[in-house]
């Protein structure tokens, strides 16, 4: 009876065994099954490796993990990855595993044409030919592996590339490029550096091999949206304000985070007329490209609407109301006016479904008592009343969107409680000062300010000169 053919695992190629003696049979199957224990093995391996990098958040994050597991397999404690995409449009970046800066700029020193990253990318460079010389030949494939087993003693080798090893103490280097599938082209290069002579075995290889192939794919996609997301959020940032105006008794300060995708958060500070300012922040429902063109069509009508009947902001949030039942009838958003006049330290507010206003002082830290109201969008006609506050001189207004407090990852309830917490407890000279006020309240809300959220943060802290 016949074994029949083991399958291929993930493009590991198992070899086909030819039929044997009968007295080589119980050695074929116990080489077989130890060979098939190391298969098995490799592929739990790249299974588990290949999690960790789908885990992983961002494009940086991304590219750190490739020289990690790489320089796992590759049996190396340092290495660096070299990324330039083919199309030119970059970014291009160096990543590495255990260097840091200097050791990274150093190793930029080596010429092009001699480092184990140009040579993958650009291929071999051929010395310019006699114009009387015969045609040049066709150029060569990039090398799909470059290994140097022994830097030191490696003749040909361009000499900066020995000194800049030797002040690194790597002793032999091997690398490989980053071959997207897809048809992505070659988008860059990892080498890893061995603190003595020596070079991975060809199982190393071919796992390796294996790996940077699916990380090349999930690299190529991470910088895909990456891109995409460096192009939203300057659409996005040109939709808001540029700087904050400089009002007469007034202290301005905003921070501003945008989740990986670009929400529809957003703010305002416009000077009105007679010395007076209007604030507005509010958010769309959402997320992407749509929700960031929905905030700027909203943004810019409530500019408007202020501009023309500011003093009163039901009616500026009421007009906001009628267009959006006109222009976006499939979307909501929360918002919140307010009319200022700063001589008088008089706010008068109007809100449509925002978080409620937090006001800090010397002597106090309480959320104010606007009206509840349902958002912009989901009423057939929305109109309710507006507050007066009068702050006490040198209170600060803290206005906010949701995402400030979705981020603690807290309920809503305790979250409010932790900002309100967050305020009271800031030390005097802090609360003086909106810019201070405003990183300490961030701060102790939002640890992780580098984390990818979807929610997008907007604090607007407003100060009132005694």
């Amino acid at each position: 009876m016949s074994t029949p053919p083991l399958r291929n695992v993930a493009g590991i190629e198992l070899p086909r065994a030819a039929a044997a003696h009968p007295t080589e049979t119980a050695g074929a199957a116990a080489f077989s099954q130890d060979h098939l224990a190391a298969w098995v093995t490799d592929l739990t391996t790249l299974h588990e490796l290949i999690g960790s990098l789908t885990g992983t958040s961002g494009l940086d994050a991304a590219l750190y993990e490739v020289v990690r597991a790489g320089a796992a397999l590759a049996g190396a404690r340092r290495g660096y990855l070299a990324l330039q995409p083919p199309d030119g449009r970059g970014p291009d970046s160096c990543t590495g595993l255990g260097l840091g800066r200097a050791e990274l700029g150093a190793i930029e020193t080596v010429p092009r044409q001699s480092s184990s990253p140009g040579r993958l990318l650009d291929g071999d460079i051929t010395p310019p030919q006699p114009a009387t010389a015969a045609p040049a030949p066709a150029p060569t494939p990039l090398p799909a592996e470059i290994c140097h087993p022994d830097l030191a003693r490696e003749a040909g080798l361009d000499p900066r590339h020995q000194e800049v090893a030797r002040r690194l103490g790597a002793a032999a280097s091997y690398a490989v490029p980053l071959d997207c599938a897809s048809g992505g082209g070659r988008i860059g290069a990892i080498v890893w550096l061995y603190d003595e002579p020596a070079q991975p075995t060809d199982r190393q290889r071919h796992l390796i091999a294996l790996y940077a192939r699916h990380a090349a794919d999930h690299l190529a996609r991470r910088l895909e949206l990456a891109r995409a997301t460096k192009a939203l959020t300057a659409v996005r940032d040109g939709l808001l304000p540029a700087r904050l105006p400089q009002v007469p008794n007034t202290g301005l300060a905003v921070r501003h985070l945008s989740g990986p995708r670009g929400g529809g958060d957003w703010y305002d500070v416009l000077p009105l007329p007679d010395g007076a300012l209007g604030l507005a922040i509010g958010s769309v429902n959402g997320a992407g490209a749509p929700a960031v063109a929905a905030m700027g069509r909203l943004r810019a009508s409530l500019r408007a609407y202020a501009v023309m009947e500011g003093e009163d902001p039901v009616a500026v949030l009421s007009d906001l109301e009628l267009l959006m039942r006109q222009t976006e009838p499939s979307r909501s958003a929360t918002a919140l006016f307010g009319y200022v006049e700063p001589g008088r330290r008089r706010l008068v507010l109007a809100g449509a479904g925002h978080c409620p206003p937090l006001i800090t002082g010397e002597s106090r830290t309480e959320f104010a008592e606007t009206t509840l109201s349902a958002p912009l969008g989901m009423l057939a006609c929305w109109e309710a009343p507006s507050v007066e506050i009068t702050p006490a001189p040198g209170e600060t207004l803290l206005l906010y969107t949701d995402g400030l407090l979705h981020r603690t990852g807290d309920p809503m309830e305790r979250a409010m409680a932790r900002l309100h917490q967050a305020a009271a407890c800031a030390p005097a000279a802090v609360r003086r000062d909106p810019e201070l006020l405003a990183d300490h309240v961030v701060r102790l809300l939002v640890p992780d300010l580098e984390a990818d959220h979807p929610e997008d943060v907007v604090l607007l802290a407003v100060r009132l000169a005694p």
